[in-house]
């Protein structure tokens, strides 16, 4: 069951308190996006050869950047604090992007396909949830969804799926960020 299809929980304050979840996981999780971009170009940027690499990846945190800088303005708007969390994910997003780029090009864009399923699959969840009570930040979490659908994209076309231990790989990035946004729509 995913939760567009869970009802809504009764009583007083529910839809608040489920806005605030979506809010904080969603700036949990470009928090952490942004901070594995950095990962990968602090490793990448060093490396001899892969300074195409290391502008991509700079492209692609920009890119959350601007989707957290939102997530931030949308925070105060609706007075929700960001997870308790966030030092952890700044941590663990960086090392997930430091880990990736030393086991290879390939495995960074396997990082990115993975994160960017679960994320993309969160998304949709959210926008359907959203679609009748909060129609502007449903259209608003659509655009970033497409983007992070583009990412996966590109990561694939890039050889994500050729990555040495692929499956293994993307299956523990993805149980990760399932993890984490359990987490933090909680804490």
């Amino acid at each position: 069951m995913t939760a567009a299809s869970l009802p809504a929980r009764p009583g007083p304050g529910a839809r608040a308190a489920r806005l605030a979840q979506i809010l904080r996981v969603d700036h949990a999780g470009e928090l952490g996006a942004v901070h594995i971009y950095r990962g990968q170009r602090a490793v990448m940027g060093a490396a001899p050869g892969r300074d195409e690499l290391a502008v991509r990846l700079g492209e692609l945190e920009s890119h959350e950047a601007r989707h957290l800088a939102r997530f931030d303005a949308l925070l105060t708007e609706a007075r929700v604090r960001p997870t308790l969390l966030a030092p952890l994910w700044r941590a663990a997003g960086f090392a997930l992007g430091a880990g990736t780029a030393l086991l290879g090009e390939r495995a960074v864009h396997a990082c990115t396909e993975a994160v960017e399923t679960v994320i993309e699959g969160h998304y949709a969840d959210q926008i359907a949830e959203l679609q009748s009570r909060e129609p502007a930040l449903a259209s608003e979490l659509s655009g970033f969804r497409d983007d992070e659908l583009a990412h996966r994209a590109q990561a694939i076309e890039q050889g994500a799926r050729d990555a040495p231990g692929y499956t293994l790989l993307a299956g523990v990035i993805r149980a990760g960020c399932r993890a984490a946004i359990k987490l933090s729509e909680r804490l």
